[in-house]
């Protein structure tokens, strides 16, 4: 039986012709290392000697990195508003979270976006382990300014994905707004639970994507509590999750 301090950590690599991915997890913060080297992240060159992808520091404090006390964040995909999404999403649900991508952006953010929210879905399931002692169900409200979002979230290793968010415009930033629907449906595949994010109002779509990130961060965080007293017990009429 797990101790409730054990921290629920995973690490995970993926790679593909399209990206190539490290991803690190704590589910409970804390401190994390950096991602182990890799020649899939050496410093390339462009034909125009110009640097592309991830910086090679991961000390390097960019847009999406916050190291404090409790939490480790540092992103980067190389699509900067994705890389704010993340970084919302584990700041507020409490995790500490290392990412870096290095996708095929010459051709649009599709891969990058999809790969970085199935690494994610893995990272996930394998961090929380025997779904025993949990929560599971986790539901949330995010506001910002004038935007609302609703977000709710059933740990049940019953992949499914219903999300309504009502942009206005095509992109943010360098990212299409049709993939936070289907990078949050890849996510919900690869991390095995029920997953219900409805956007209720909003004039400004920056908001409206933000108050539903913060919305499922909440969700999540409540979902992955660890029940004191429920240790080893499923919270299914099954048995089983």
């Amino acid at each position: 039986m797990a101790s409730l301090s054990a921290r629920r950590t995973a690490q995970i690599t993926r790679n593909t012709n399209e990206t190539k991915i490290q991803l690190s997890l704590s589910l409970d913060g804390g401190p994390l290392d950096l991602l182990p080297p890799t020649t899939e992240f050496e410093n390339h060159e462009s034909q125009s000697g110009r640097h592309h992808g991830p910086p090679e520091v991961q000390t390097t404090k960019m847009h999406a990195s916050q190291i404090t006390a409790t939490q480790h964040i540092w992103i980067w995909t190389g699509v900067g508003f994705l890389d704010h999404m993340l970084h919302a999403w584990a700041k507020h649900a409490g995790w500490s979270l290392r990412i870096r991508c290095r996708g095929d952006l010459a051709i649009d953010d599709h891969h990058t976006t999809e790969d970085t929210f199935l690494a994610l879905g893995t990272a996930f399931t394998t961090a929380l382990g025997p779904r025993t002692g949990i929560a599971r169900f986790g539901h949330a409200y995010g506001p910002l300014d004038e935007a609302l979002s609703r977000a709710v979230i059933d740990i049940s290793s019953r992949p499914f994905f219903v999300g309504d968010f009502g942009f206005k415009g095509p992109m943010m930033g360098n990212l299409n707004t049709q993939m936070i629907h289907h990078g949050l449906g890849s996510w919900a595949q690869n991390a095995g639970v029920t997953l219900h994010v409805d956007v209720l109002k909003g004039e400004n779509d920056h908001h409206r994507a933000e108050s539903a990130f913060k919305a499922l961060a909440v969700a999540c965080k409540m979902a992955c509590e660890r029940v004191v007293g429920k240790e080893g017990e499923v919270a299914s009429t099954k048995g089983v999750l």
